[in-house]
């Protein structure tokens, strides 16, 4: 293992990590409570070792960060960002709708990343260079494309700019939204099966988004904050197919964004 290069250490710790959440999935779980809506199952606790037990034999000298567990390893410039089921409510209730992601981020970027769909058997992959997809032992070049005009929004937390798209009658005039609540819908994105994917909240350095980010940049996505910047702390995410449907998407965001704080504001 430790003769892989990176990509390919990345991508069979995403398949480590999807191997026990295809063997877990229906049956009765142990529920591990972190807020009054958050929870992770053992599915989870178990899908993250069996991911560090293999970066941690092919890759001793990173660190790691684990949804579960934290941070782990020797102080390192390179460090594996790990979640081992991202989308553990879906699983939960029996919807295979979920993926296993890691990500390798070295200094202040991330290049290499997997991100795996336990029930598809597929694993979206990059190198930095390109985006790929690996089913059946063979590997598909990703190509983004705005065609299906469907839009996944993430509306977990805080989510008053996604909610403002929903009720913007542009916005559901030009696109179809989908709510997957799970990452998984950027690896669609960079694969042409969704136009955008939409988030609130903080995704740089997140151990939910980088391994979907990564593959967004690699397959030619348009990636920004929500107001058209760099990613940054607590800005959100827009991750589009194409320039047109970023800059399009962009336009009702920013309406939609207005119109929120000038009805919430009191005379």
């Amino acid at each position: 293992m430790r003769s892989l290069g990176d990509p390919e250490v990345a991508v069979a710790a995403a398949e480590a990590g999807a191997a026990v959440v295809r063997r877990k999935y229906g049956e009765v779980h142990t529920y591990l409570a972190k807020s009054a809506t958050d929870f992770a199952t053992d599915a989870d606790i178990e899908a993250e070792q069996a991911i560090l037990d293999l970066l941690r034999d092919a890759r001793p000298d990173d660190g790691f960060v684990g949804e579960e567990s934290g941070t782990s390893g020797p102080p390192s410039d390179r460090t594996w960002l790990v979640d081992p089921l991202c989308g553990t409510l879906n699983f939960a209730a029996r919807t295979p709708l979920v993926a296993v992601n890691v990500a390798l981020r070295e200094g202040a970027d991330v290049h290499v990343a997997a991100a795996a769909e336990p029930f598809s058997g597929e694993i979206f992959w990059t190198d930095g260079r390109s985006a790929r997809v690996r089913r059946e032992g063979g590997d598909e070049q990703l190509v983004p494309s705005p065609v299906t005009r469907l839009v996944d929004i993430n509306l977990d937390g805080r989510a008053s700019r996604a909610l403002g798209l929903l009720a913007d009658g542009e916005f559901r005039a030009r696109f179809g939204p989908r709510v997957l609540s799970t990452s998984l819908g950027l690896a669609w994105v960079a694969a042409g099966r969704r136009a955008a994917y939409v988030t609130e909240g903080t995704v740089r350095d997140s151990v939910h988004f980088a391994a979907g980010i990564a593959l967004c940049e690699a397959a030619g996505c348009v990636v920004t904050d929500l107001d058209g910047g760099p990613l940054r702390a607590g800005a959100g995410l827009l991750a589009a197919a194409d320039g047109y449907t970023h800059s399009a998407l962009l336009a009702i965001l920013d309406r939609s964004h207005v119109t929120t704080r000038t009805v919430g504001t009191r005379p």
